[in-house]
Parts: structure tokens; C-alpha cells; sequence
């Protein structure tokens, strides 16, 4: 006992020299955060080389564009063009080269449109389109004025997430200690967990830093935010599985130091094979294309690696510090049999049901399933800007206004990048089907670069559009020009999105496997809880489907079905583990169909409950204003939600029990004993 007490604060001990360390570098989280487009984009995609060729040949000319709209219904009067260049001259100052252009005016007189780009030391563009917003407030009466383009996308970006950060984190921290009361019934026992993952949180963020110091390693506001969400949900579940075990032990051995020890050695496999996938589940997204997908990968592994390490050690060293009182007043004694609990009744009666009819369940089940991944038709891919948030946001009230008034790509026109040999015919082959303008090309300091834009007659996210941008590269292909702009950009990201999704989903499923079958050491138990896997992704893609064609929000980002995938396989996945290692070491002594419906019915109450933290974590996302965050919330909470109440209480046990023992081929057969499953049985382990 004296080794296993000093090990326990040889392990707090450790942490708060880790802490003290990491904490102070979780403080300057703020400095490593990215915002550079040329960070973000895919590198060999030709918008970003045309982005970085002409931030060389033009420093600074790649800061946002303030694209600003005026319209008067009945036409612009004196006193608006007045006001317009009132505007003119009061914005100058915040210009890149300190003057603006005069306003173009619409064909149809009834609009003004002033473009200018910000200046690089300016502050945010958040900052300056605040500025320019408090400008405007002064227009004449019926002068309908917004404020578009780059510069105010990335303003009512900024402001859709401005404060929720600190949001989710609240919400995430309320939503784990509620369910944790409700769990343990007890006032204090919720405190530990929460601390713990807090902890980690704050660990991982220092680490984080250290990856965007010394590795090179991208990092977002959303990246930073996705990990701190995922670290609640997992810790929250590895603290629910290891204590769940822990108070099993307490009930065996006197000793609670030898009770942790048991506890920790039996959970520690499942825990570890948990997060072995994820980690590696994530650290699959180093192939993706997209930079800031790929910097989500180590970002996301390096949280999980510190939150594993946390829960396996620093949180059993303070339960068993602290004592059995911190289960009061349930608290677990030596030689009681566990109190029976409503709960344990009904994951009796769900292996009893599996137990009658196990080809019955499994087959209707995943009838069921596949029914529900129809819902994903539900689904329309591509969103443009104005399907990107839940509420009515400036930039693209401004952009509706351009495309009414404006050829539709006024306010982000194509950007073409080209020798200045070259600047004459590319302007020619430019002046292709659905262009409205080409620009004069400008020249470089050195005389060796052009820059030409080009104002596409379709708004700037449209289909029509970028079939525009791919026209135009075919016309230009040997002149050595880029296109670039915000349509090529869209383009680009789209495509590398879509390799993403065709690479590095089957990648993640090939890593489930095989933890699976390391875990198991069996061949066909793996494959099919992996089939599993991918039909249980299905059903949550239809219900979110037909979750999101109600609520009015179909359209999708291209990234959506990897992240999805990415989130609900190596989350969901837990559920899984934990049943079927605890499954194998039944088995081995009750023989394979007791041994699974045991399996079934102790770990039940854990597992459920593992279950509802996760899913009700990440269904914080859907406070953002944010569509992304919406279809990523309720994807990963229905789908977790399916995976602990339909395929891990029903499918997979049924399946396991109809195919018999050789699903553990070809390791090693169980045990044919063959007792009837009892209340006592049950009883004996948990």
C-alpha cells in the first residue's frame, strides 16, 4: 500500500510541475492563432500561388477589400453622391495607399459602389469595418448603405464567433458537471473530472503552442475551439469509465488503494485503445490537402495524448488520495453487493431481449439504420456565403444589393497574376463568356508582374462562376498567368475538400480496423464492428439530413463529411471498445453468449452514460450562429447517441451472439459455459 500511496503523489506531484510549465504557455494562445489565407489554403493550388505571387510582387496588396453599397430605390440624388464622397474622404485614412476611387455608379442610377483595400496596419478588419459601419449611420435618410466584400466577410465572421470561445467552454463545463451530478448523485464526486479535463484543456493549449513555435503546425480559432470541445466529451467519458470500474473494485477489496490498482489495470486497455484511435485517427488528417484540416490533426492528437494521460493518472491518484467519502452519500463499501439501481434493471431486461431473438434484433436494426441514412439526401452540397449562417449577417445583405444593381461578381472580382510581357494577351484571352470587365493591367515596381481583375458577370460563389474561373485558366494555360481571387479560392478549396474526403475517410477506417483487431486479437469481430462503423456514420448523416432540410439549412460545407466522420468513428468508436474488451474478458469466463450479455449489462449504465456527455457536449456547436457548427453539433450527437443506444446496446451484441464464438477467430475460443444469464451473475461483476 505505502508503494501504491507514494505513486499516487509521485503522479499529482508530476502534474503540477507539467501545469506549471504549460499553463504559462496556454496564456499566449492567442499569438500562434492563423489568419493568413496563404496559411490555409492548400499550397499547390493555383489561387494560393497567385496569392503569394502577388503579395512578392505587390507587398501588402492581399489585404482585405472594404467593398461599400449604396442604394435609393428612386435613384441616387445629389445629397447621396454628396455623402458618398464624404465617405470617401473619411475613409481614406483607412486605405492601404491612402485614397479610394471614385464610386462607380450603377446602370440603372439607382447605386454606388466604393472598393478600397484596407491598410495592412490597420488593426483587424473587424476594427476597420466597425468604423465604417459607424460611418455610414450618418447617410442620408432612404440611402440603403453595407458593407461587402473580403473585408466584411471576415467582420461578420469575426463577430458570428466573437465571445465563443469562453461560450462553448461554459456551456461544455455546465452540460459535464450537470450530467456527472446526475450520474454519481453526489455533491462532490462531479468536481474531480471536471477539474481533471480542465486541466488537460489548459495543458494541451500549452503544448498546442509549442506546435506552432517549433513545428510548424497551422493553428485556428476553430481548430483550438473543436479540440477544447472534444476534450471535455473524451475525458468526461474515460473519467466515467475508470471510475465506474474503480467503484466496482471498492466493493471487493478493503484496501481502496488496491481497489484503484485493480480498477486502472482493467480499464486501462480499453482506455488506451480508445485513445490510441483517436490519436491516430486524427494524425490521418497529415494527408489532407487543406492546411488547416491538416493542422487539426496534431492539434487534436496532441489534446488527446494529454487528456489520456491525465485521466490514466493524475485523476486516480486524487480519487484514491481523497478517499471513498467523495462517492457520499453512496458511498462504496467492502463486502456490500453494489446497490441495484433502475438503470441496471433495464440493461437486464435490453440482454434479456438480445438473448430471445439476437437475429431478429440485428437484422431489424440495421434495417432501421440504413433507412435512416436515406435522411442524406436530405443534404445539398456547396454553400455559398449566404447559407453560411443562421441569421441575416452585413456582408451579405451588402452582396445582395451589388448582385441587384452589379454584375454579381463586382464585389470579388478574379484576380489575374501574370507576367508583364504577357499583360497583353492575357487581357485579350480574359475577356471570355460570362466576364463583364477586365481591368488595366498594373504593373510592379520592378515592371516583371501584372496584376488584371477581372469582374465575372455571376456572383462570386456560384456555380456559374467558377465554371468562369476554370474557362478562364484554360484560356490563359501557357501565357504563365495565375487566377486567383475569392471565386478561385472557393473553387480550390472545394477540390481539395473533395480529395480529403476520398483520402483520408477510408485512411481513418482502415486505422479503426486495425486497432480493433489488435485489441481483440481476432480478424472477423473487426470487420464487422468496422461495418458497423460506416453504417452507423450513414444513419447520423440522414438524420442530420432530414434535421437540417426542416430547419431550412441543407446546404454543406465540402469538409463536412470528414470531419463528420472524423468525429463520430474515433468518438463513437469508444462505445464499441468499451463493450467488447469487457465483452472478452467475460467470455473467457462464462463462455461466449454469457459473457457478451453480461458485457452488455454491466457496462450498460457507463457506457449510456458516456454516451449523453459526448453527444450533449458537441451539441453546444449548435449555439454558434454558424451553419458548419450546427451540421458538425448535431452530426456528432446523433450519431453518438445512435452508437450507445441502437448499435452498441442492440446491433452489436446481437450480431456477436448470432455469429457465435467464431467471431473471435482466429484468436483463441472462450469458455462453453453455458449457466443461464441470472440478476445474481449479473450482480457478481458490477
Amino acid at each position: 500500500m505505502n508503494r501504491l500511496r507514494l505513486l499516487a503523489w509521485g503522479s499529482v506531484a508530476l502534474w503540477i510541475a507539467i501545469t506549471a510549465l504549460l499553463v504559462p504557455l496556454a496564456g499566449k494562445s492567442g499569438d500562434i492563432v492563423s489568419k493568413d489565407p496563404a496559411l490555409l489554403l492548400p499550397r499547390s493550388s493555383e489561387a494560393t500561388r497567385a496569392l503569394i505571387a502577388e503579395r512578392e510582387a505587390f507587398p501588402g496588396s492581399d489585404t482585405p477589400v472594404a467593398v461599400l453599397v449604396y442604394v435609393r430605390g428612386t435613384g441616387i440624388t445629389g445629397a447621396d453622391r454628396a455623402a458618398v464622397e464624404a465617405d470617401r474622404t473619411a475613409f481614406a485614412a483607412l486605405s492601404s495607399d491612402g485614397r479610394i476611387d471614385p464610386a462607380a455608379p450603377s446602370a440603372d442610377g439607382q447605386a454606388l459602389l466604393v472598393s478600397f483595400p484596407l491598410r495592412e496596419d490597420g488593426g483587424e478588419p473587424v476594427d476597420a469595418v466597425k468604423k465604417i459601419k459607424k460611418g455610414l449611420e450618418d447617410s442620408p435618410a432612404g440611402l440603403e448603405t453595407a458593407v461587402t466584400g473580403s473585408a466584411g466577410a471576415l467582420s461578420d465572421g469575426a463577430d458570428a464567433v466573437s465571445g465563443t470561445d469562453t461560450t462553448l467552454l461554459l456551456s461544455a463545463a455546465l452540460v459535464v458537471a450537470v450530467l456527472l451530478l446526475i450520474t454519481y448523485r453526489s455533491p462532490s464526486m462531479w468536481i474531480l473530472p471536471l477539474f481533471a479535463v480542465g486541466l488537460a484543456g489548459q495543458a494541451a493549449t500549452g503544448i498546442v503552442y509549442l506546435l506552432a513555435e517549433h513545428a510548424d503546425v497551422t493553428v485556428t480559432e476553430d481548430a483550438t475551439a473543436l479540440m477544447m470541445i472534444m476534450l471535455f466529451g473524451v475525458g468526461t467519458d474515460y473519467a466515467l469509465l475508470l471510475i465506474a470500474r474503480y467503484r466496482e473494485e471498492l466493493h471487493r477489496h478493503a484496501d481502496r488503494f488496491v481497489a484503484m490498482a485493480v480498477a486502472v489495470r482493467r480499464s486501462f486497455p480499453a482506455i488506451l485503445a480508445s485513445a490510441g484511435t483517436v490519436t491516430v485517427g486524427m494524425l490521418c488528417l497529415l494527408a489532407a490537402r487543406m492546411n488547416d484540416v491538416r493542422g487539426f490533426g496534431p492539434i487534436a492528437a496532441a489534446g488527446i495524448v494529454v487528456v489520456f494521460a491525465v485521466m490514466t493518472t493524475l485523476l486516480p491518484a486524487l480519487l484514491v488520495l481523497l478517499g471513498r467519502w467523495v462517492f457520499w452519500p453512496f458511498i462504496p463499501r467492502a463486502g456490500e453487493a453494489p446497490a441495484a439501481s433502475g438503470g441496471a434493471g433495464v440493461w437486464a431486461r435490453a440482454a434479456a431481449l438480445v438473448d430471445r431473438r439476437p437475429r431478429r434484433i440485428w437484422v431489424l436494426s440495421v434495417l432501421a439504420l440504413v433507412v435512416l441514412s436515406a435522411g442524406a439526401l436530405g443534404f445539398r452540397p456547396g454553400q455559398t456565403a449566404e447559407q453560411s449562417y443562421t441569421k441575416e449577417v452585413g456582408s451579405v445583405v451588402g452582396q445582395r444589393l451589388v448582385e441587384r444593381h452589379y454584375p454579381g461578381g463586382a464585389s470579388g472580382p478574379a484576380r489575374i497574376v501574370a507576367p508583364a510581357s504577357a499583360a497583353g494577351p492575357v487581357v485579350a484571352a480574359a475577356k471570355a463568356d460570362r466576364v463583364s470587365s477586365v481591368g488595366t493591367p498594373r504593373l510592379s515596381a520592378d515592371g516583371r508582374t501584372a496584376v488584371i481583375e477581372a469582374v465575372l458577370a455571376d456572383p462570386p460563389d456560384s456555380g456559374a462562376a467558377k465554371a468562369t474561373i476554370d474557362r478562364l485558366r484554360d484560356g490563359l494555360d501557357g501565357t504563365g498567368a495565375l487566377v486567383g481571387g475569392q471565386t478561385a479560392t472557393t473553387l480550390d478549396v472545394e477540390r481539395a475538400s473533395y480529395h480529403d474526403n476520398l483520402v483520408v475517410v477510408p485512411l481513418i477506417l482502415v486505422v479503426v480496423l486495425a486497432v480493433l483487431v489488435l485489441l481483440l486479437r481476432a480478424a472477423l469481430a473487426p470487420i464487422l464492428l468496422a461495418a458497423s462503423v460506416i453504417l452507423s456514420f450513414g444513419a447520423a448523416m440522414g438524420a442530420a439530413g432530414l434535421l437540417m432540410k426542416l430547419l431550412g439549412h441543407p446546404h454543406f460545407m465540402p469538409s463536412l463529411p470528414l470531419y463528420g466522420f472524423l468525429f463520430l468513428v474515433t468518438l463513437g468508436i469508444d462505445y464499441t471498445i468499451f463493450l467488447m474488451t469487457r465483452a472478452r474478458e467475460e467470455v473467457g469466463e462464462r463462455g461466449h453468449r454469457q459473457g457478451v450479455l453480461t458485457a452488455l449489462t454491466v457496462t450498460g449504465g457507463v457506457i449510456t452514460s458516456a454516451g449523453i456527455v459526448l453527444a450533449a457536449t458537441f451539441a453546444t456547436l449548435i449555439t454558434l450562429p454558424v451553419v458548419m457548427a450546427l451540421h458538425i453539433g448535431a452530426i456528432v450527437a446523433i450519431g453518438v447517441l445512435l452508437d450507445t443506444l441502437v448499435v452498441r446496446t442492440l446491433l452489436i451484441p446481437a450480431l456477436v451472439i448470432d455469429v457465435g464464438e467464431r467471431v473471435w477467430w482466429p484468436g483463441r475460443r472462450a469458455s462453453r459455459r453455458t449457466e443461464p444469464l441470472t440478476r445474481e451473475s449479473v450482480d457478481l461483476v458490477g
